[in-house]
């Protein structure tokens, strides 16, 4: 585990343990889901509407999750919303061994819907005691440090699920998952912070403006939010995998995991390398030629012909992920006034985390009409077309170096 600073920093060090572990929660939940509704619908659209049904509650949750985060306590959200979590693994478990009766496929989105409402809080939660539990100089290694505790539950919450998913079966996949998300409750309620200052009792609507006006008027965060939330919104190819594997690979739920998490491999190795060098000039330039990448990276994994040629292209899709990712995580540490972090990262968690469900649905609706290849082909095009628009039309973003925000 990397830390920013020396291994005494044990509230950091348990906010990242909250982290890995909540995000293999819900990866091996979304691994494990996906395979079980292709394999019950055999259409690719049922795995859009996956993130359709964790967004939508996701979007009605976010605003109101920033305020209440910068109101009340950041701690005992983030608890809440790990239980939440657990709730939708057991659910799902309950659909799977047969003991919740009716269609199966209406349980199983609505328990990705309770899924979506605990996300809502998570990024916020995490954002927030970020900042209470690292100095100011530390966010750059503490955001690379980050990303990479975040990429490595990336790697090994598809491929323990995958792998589980053939082994064990779903339903005790499921299991582990809940056991996951009840481990990363009891981690948080360990962390210890410092009293913050008390918070402004603003009306929670008027509390809620004065976060979004913040971000509207930050034009470097706003482009960087747009950015990644158009990226990802046309470039995610991970939602149609499921597909991919059984249609076109002819394998089974043990590659599922193994191609889920080589761009999280790849995003991990970049946060180790940034966490020990971070990139501190040219920053716009970076994040603009790495978006771009990705978006190539995806449509030759659209157009590979065999599984090795397709992991290689998902693991430099990861890679360059990781370098925007860490980028845009350091800038809305280092703008964000901390009464504000709570409202600024449930906005960025609207830009980006739901940009992911967006373009999961995106992907299956497209997958429908166009065909499986041609869609993901179709997205990676527009992810460079949007690159293109973004180094246009936001001047300050394209010049940006950090060390200008410090």
């Amino acid at each position: 585990m990397i830390q920013p600073h020396s291994s005494k920093n044990s509230s950091f060090s348990r906010l990242l343990a909250f982290r890995i572990l909540v995000v293999l929660a819900y990866q091996v939940i979304a691994v494990v889901a996906g395979w079980h509704i292709y394999e019950l619908s055999r259409d690719p659209l049922s795995l859009g509407l996956v993130g359709l049904a964790e967004i939508v509650p996701y979007f009605c949750m976010a605003l109101f999750a920033g305020h209440a985060i910068d109101r009340h306590s950041r701690k005992l959200f983030g608890v809440a919303s790990c239980l939440l979590i657990v709730l939708n693994a057991l659910m799902l478990a309950g659909v799977s061994d047969g003991i919740i009766p009716g269609n199966p496929v209406i349980w199983i989105y609505g328990a990705i819907a309770i899924g979506g409402v605990a996300r809502a809080f998570i990024g916020p939660t995490y954002s927030a005691m970020f900042a209470q539990v690292l100095p100011r100089s530390g966010y750059a290694r503490g955001a690379a440090a980050g990303s990479t505790v975040f990429q490595l539950g990336l790697v090994a919450g598809p491929a323990l699920g995958g792998i589980m998913t053939a082994s064990i079966g779903k339903t005790a996949s499921y299991a582990v998952a809940a056991v996951f998300g009840l481990g990363a409750a009891a981690v948080l309620l360990s962390i210890r912070t410092e009293a913050r200052a008390p918070a402004e009792n603003s009306p929670m609507i008027s509390s809620i403006v004065e976060g979004l006006r913040f971000v509207r008027n930050n034009r470097i965060v706003l482009g960087a939010q747009m950015l990644d939330m158009f990226a990802v919104l046309f470039g995610g190819a991970v939602s149609l995998l499921p597909a991919f594997v059984q249609d076109v690979f002819s394998t089974g739920p043990e590659t599922l995991g193994l191609l889920r998490a080589a761009p999280a491999l790849g995003g991990m190795a970049t946060g180790i390398m940034l966490s020990r060098c971070p990139i501190s000039r040219n920053n716009g330039h970076w994040m603009l030629g790495t978006v771009a990448g990705f978006g190539i990276c995806i449509i030759g994994f659209a157009l590979s012909g065999d599984l090795l040629t397709a992991a290689m292209f998902l693991l430099l899709s990861g890679i360059c992920d990781g370098v925007s990712m860490v980028t845009r995580t350091t800038i809305i540490q280092l703008v964000t006034p901390d009464a504000m972090r709570g409202r600024v990262a449930a906005i960025n968690g609207i830009f980006i985390g739901s940009s992911n469900e967006l373009g999961a649905f995106e992907s299956g609706l497209a997958a429908r009409f166009l065909g499986l290849v041609p869609s993901v082909v179709f997205g990676g095009v527009m992810t460079l077309i949007v690159v293109g628009v973004t180094g246009w039309f936001a001047p300050e973003l394209r010049r940006l170096d950090l060390k200008q925000l410090d």
